[in-house]
């Protein structure tokens, strides 16, 4: 899940992406991005600041990275589809959106007729549902909105569920298993979970800076050895339960990407504020004492 750089200013800061991308590739060893998400606060950005960095995101991309999918959710339908026709345009690999959260859809019909049109605009890109309730306030629930999915969104492709409901997801895999549908899990320090019950891979923040740590999990996964799998998993939860404590989101997110890569990822946008200096020292402390199984 893809940070959105700034200037102390507040505008967004393009030349760093290819930077980023190199990052990403060489150092945590992904090569997959979800571009314009909560992570990159999407939803703060306009829709011209949505297009340019996805745009960036594909350029930068290209040859390096395996998936650029970009998010394209917003509250006004046209803005979603004007942003869905233009990620069609530049080729990237699939779009997903969020379930608009101010007048919100009250059912599953309601939810699927908006996505519906949204993905239509985009008629040969695979079309993902981005799932995060605790945010977006809808909670209706995946297995239920996937029944009869794919007549009504022919490029239906699968979720970004960024949820803690894992028996929603247990559900949805077991009935669609069929389908080959992809769900991508979102909540970082529950991944292992996820993965025992069938998830295909994961988008989240802390895949920024502990990629490599998290694609050494997915190893000992497959293995499967899941002694060591969990012994990652509960490192990361450790710096993840450390961190949330003293406060953590969006504005963390960029303050440990930028100490722990050296690109300045800037400020949030209002409302967000910085991260407090405190944070950075205690963060900082917290990650570098962590031994990882590689000796790391």
């Amino acid at each position: 899940a893809t940070i959105t750089p700034m200037s102390p200013d507040g505008q967004i800061n393009l030349p760093v992406i290819g930077q980023y991308v190199d990052y990403l590739v060489s150092e945590q060893n992904v090569k997959n991005v979800f571009v314009n998400g909560t992570t990159g606060e999407g939803l703060s950005l306009n829709t011209q600041e949505r297009k340019q960095l996805a745009e960036e995101w594909v350029c930068q991309g290209k040859n390096k990275l395996d998936h650029v999918i970009v998010h394209v959710g917003a509250l006004s339908l046209a803005e979603s589809q004007e942003l869905a026709r233009h990620a069609a345009a530049i080729g990237a690999s699939a779009i997903a959106v969020i379930a608009p959260f101010f007048f919100r859809p009250i059912n599953k019909d309601e939810l699927i007729a908006f996505l519906q049109k949204v993905a239509s605009e985009a008629p040969t890109v695979p079309f993902y549902y981005y799932h995060i309730p605790h945010l977006t306030g809808v909670k209706i629930r995946v297995e239920e909105l996937l029944d009869g999915i794919k007549e009504r969104i022919p490029t239906f492709q699968g979720v970004k569920f960024s949820g803690t409901d894992l028996l929603d997801l247990a559900q949805c895999i077991n009935k669609t298993e069929r389908e080959q549908y992809a769900f991508l899990y979102g909540v970082d320090e529950q991944l292992l979970s996820a993965l025992a019950i069938g998830a295909d891979g994961a988008v989240g923040s802390t895949y920024n800076y502990l990629g490599q740590k998290t694609n050494l999990m997915l190893q000992a996964f497959a293995k499967p050895d899941l002694l060591l799998a969990r012994k990652y998993q509960f490192l990361t939860g450790e710096f993840l339960n450390f961190v949330i404590k003293l406060g953590f989101g969006v504005a963390e997110t960029k303050a440990v990407m930028t100490f722990v890569s050296g690109i300045p990822m800037g400020p949030p946008r209002l409302p967000l504020v910085d991260a407090s200096e405190e944070f950075i020292v205690k963060a900082k402390a917290k990650l570098d004492s962590i031994v990882w199984p590689d000796g790391d």
